[in-house]
């Protein structure tokens, strides 16, 4: 799901789900967006056992939010970018300043992470594909540089995801978040050792080619997020999302994986360290 400024949820929250019995970080959620103030978050997800929370840069105005915010807050690490429908949005010079001011936040110890670009071809039309492209390639050699985990955005893109991290050369830590393939893009990511996180859509029951892709990826090559506000997991679907939820869909995620919650939850733990920590 991208996140598109303007967006309405409903307003009134889902109650808090069982706390988890080993603490997990969401990999991925946009507490910016989110009627909650950022404390309460952070207090709501640690009392079901969410224990950090990785905020999401879109744009410059929202990196620089995620960066301040991930100063004042420990449970909290960010992440910069331009979000692949902004790149078509700004003219050349803009863009250039933009991408100028993404690559000296990634210079800071609190930015864990590039992202989330990549390309969005659902929201962004033809016209616009070449400038996701060209903005995309910029964001892998910022990730490079600064040796930061790249967090990426693929929304009926996968071929040309994978051509251009083919072509640019990944950086050593790559996450598909919001992880929308199939089987088979599954095992692509598996075999070029990118992770795939999931999110609450990986419940809906019309998704079953996402939850046959988290059956075929490897425990230490998955994550859970939120994506928050969006994509809340069953039985909520359609109400707004936020970090506390996560253990209704590491749950699920479970049951497709054949696993008990506490073996799941400690190989993600593990994984969200190795890409975004040490905590």
């Amino acid at each position: 799901m991208s996140p598109v400024r303007g967006e309405s949820t409903p307003a009134e929250l889902p109650p808090a789900p069982e706390p988890l019995r080993v603490p997990v970080p969401d990999s991925h959620t946009h507490l910016d967006l989110q009627e909650t103030e950022v404390g309460d978050a952070v207090a709501a997800a640690a009392a079901v056992g969410v224990n950090v929370l990785v905020q999401i840069g879109i744009d410059v105005p929202s990196s620089q939010w995620a960066a301040r915010v991930a100063a004042e807050h420990h449970a909290v690490w960010a992440t910069v970018a331009l979000h692949p429908n902004q790149a078509p949005r700004l003219p050349g010079a803009a863009l250039e300043t933009a991408l100028g001011q993404i690559d000296a936040l990634a210079a800071l110890d609190v930015v864990r992470g590039i992202g989330e670009t990549g390309l969005d071809y659902f929201r962004t039309g033809e016209d616009g594909w070449a400038a996701q492209q060209e903005s995309f390639r910029r964001h892998i050699d910022i990730a490079k540089r600064h040796q930061k985990t790249l967090v990426i955005h693929d929304r009926d893109a996968h071929d040309d995801v994978l051509r251009i991290l083919r072509s640019e050369g990944p950086p050593e830590r790559v996450v598909f978040h919001c992880f929308s393939g199939d089987a088979e893009m599954a095992k692509a990511c598996t075999e070029s050792g990118y992770v795939m996180s999931f999110a609450g859509n990986v419940t809906f029951r019309n998704n079953q080619y996402l939850r046959d892709a988290l059956a075929l990826a490897p425990v230490d090559q998955i994550l859970v997020e939120t994506d928050a506000p969006f994509l809340a997991p069953l039985p909520h679907r359609g109400r707004p999302n936020a970090p506390y939820l996560i253990p209704l869909t590491l749950r699920a995620m479970a049951q497709v994986k054949g696993m008990d919650e506490e073996n799941l939850g400690t190989a993600v733990a593990a994984t969200a360290a190795r890409m975004f920590g040490p905590f």
